[in-house]
């Protein structure tokens, strides 16, 4: 009877903890305190012994010597270390579920010139993938669309919504687009689609082509310059429309490029348009590193757990990448754009980084402060700092070290954020049925 009762109650847990029944949290009322704790606050300064006060959703005081307000929660940080929340500057983060089924994927349009499709509308805040990557600490995802050419533009989301317009956290910040790889391939063979059984085949020039394409987007914003340069409109043409934040700066532009050759074709936008420029992707931008500084023009380092772009770079070239641009003094953020993955690894793409060249604590801003620089939320997180939103992960190991890292706790705008995610219930679900008694 009693081995009945603890079946019945175990399934009673399993179902009240699914991930289906974890909500959003309620808005934080009051102040919670973390105490004692190691705090990494993000811009390179660590505190030791430390307390946090968060306020209403705000950090309101961070520090060796803070005073606890009356009645305020307490959460023990003796022993564990208190980060900002990470932040995933690329991902297709709830646009895309399944990559195999095509139903659950939404994150491109047909159409080679889409300046005016909003990935934010398309984000689903149901998805499994969500929880998944909060359990790693991040708790902010840039969404982004793709595409062929111009894919349209990105928004920030913070990770614990009902909905896309309770997840949106920056709106509409950055237009991207994909330049063509400017690479010519053998027409034959393994790279170049094989015969046609026997039919003829037009000789193309992928180079031109790419060069072609190029021109014809930069074609696009001059006209877009003259038809904002006009004080009234005989007709509104929205891909004009969309993209007028660009020549104001009030909108980045995110160029996803590679190669040497694709970023200084990139390098035209900023000098001939004057655009904010963010080159994503980037395993190559160490070459051109003094150049990029010299343009201010951002890097986010697409997939470091990679093989180099070229055969005659180093193999480990690019685990050193992030050391090289932040000895030349680019801004730059490390991201998770691997396909399986799906973004947990961002912590531990940082870490490696550390190991090869970048201190500790750069890594780290790497993926918090730097990357809210580059998304342009650095006025509300990226640091914990007194004024920020309250976006704090807690961790009684290194969260950057995947042997040591166990995310405990989470705060997004100071609301405690339920850490339940569909692969720790699995881990729960079969260590029970094959008889593991430490779960």
């Amino acid at each position: 009877m009693k081995k009945i009762f603890l079946s019945i109650f175990s399934f009673s847990f399993l179902s009240i903890t699914a991930q289906e029944t974890v909500y959003p949290a309620p808005k934080q009322v009051g102040s919670t305190v973390i105490t004692n704790a190691t705090v990494h606050v993000g811009n390179g300064q660590v505190l030791n012994n430390a307390s946090v006060v968060i306020t209403n959703g705000k950090i309101a005081a961070v520090g060796t010597n803070v005073q606890i307000p009356v009645g305020a929660t307490q959460v023990n940080g003796q022993g564990k270390h208190v980060y900002p929340g990470l932040i995933l500057t690329t991902s297709n983060l709830g646009l895309v579920e399944i990559g195999a089924v095509r139903a659950s994927s939404d994150l491109q349009e047909i159409g080679d010139l889409n300046p005016n499709i909003h990935s934010i509308v398309a984000y689903n805040t149901d998805s499994k993938i969500i929880n998944t990557l909060r359990s790693n600490g991040i708790l902010l995802a840039n969404v982004v669309p793709q595409g062929s050419f111009v894919a349209g533009q990105s928004s920030v989301v913070q990770l614990d919504a009902w909905n896309y317009e309770d997840a949106a956290y920056q709106t509409d910040g950055g237009l991207h687009v994909y330049l063509p790889s400017l690479l010519a391939r053998p027409s034959t063979g393994r790279f170049g689609g094989g015969s046609t059984g026997g039919a003829q085949q037009t000789p193309t020039d992928p180079v031109k082509e790419g060069l072609d394409k190029i021109e014809y987007l930069k074609s696009f914003f001059r006209e877009a310059k003259a038809y904002h340069g006009e004080s009234s409109h005989a007709a509104t043409n929205i891909k004009l429309e969309a993209v007028k934040n660009l020549f104001d700066k009030k909108q980045k532009l995110y160029v996803h490029a590679n190669t040497v050759k694709q970023m200084l074709v990139a390098l035209d936008f900023v000098k001939e348009f004057g655009f904010d420029m963010t080159i994503v992707g980037g395993s190559d931008s160490w070459q051109i590193a003094d150049l990029l500084k010299q343009n201010n023009v951002s890097v986010i380092l697409g997939q470091p757990h990679s093989l180099p772009t070229l055969d005659d770079d180093d193999v480990d070239q690019p685990y050193k990448t992030a050391a090289l641009l932040q000895k030349a003094g680019v801004t730059f953020s490390i991201s998770d754009d691997d396909g399986q993955t799906r973004g947990r690894n961002l912590p531990f793409n940082a870490g490696t980084a550390s190991a090869y060249g970048l201190g500790k604590e750069e890594a780290l801003q790497a993926i918090t402060l730097n990357a809210a620089k580059i998304l342009g939320i650095a006025d509300r997180t990226g640091s914990i700092e007194a004024g920020k939103d309250a976006n704090i992960v807690i961790s009684d190991g290194d969260i950057l070290d995947m042997r040591t890292s166990n995310v405990i706790d989470a705060f997004i705008q100071g609301r405690k954020i339920d850490l339940t995610d569909k692969q720790k219930q699995l881990n729960e679900r079969y260590r029970r049925k094959y008889g593991q008694k430490d779960f």
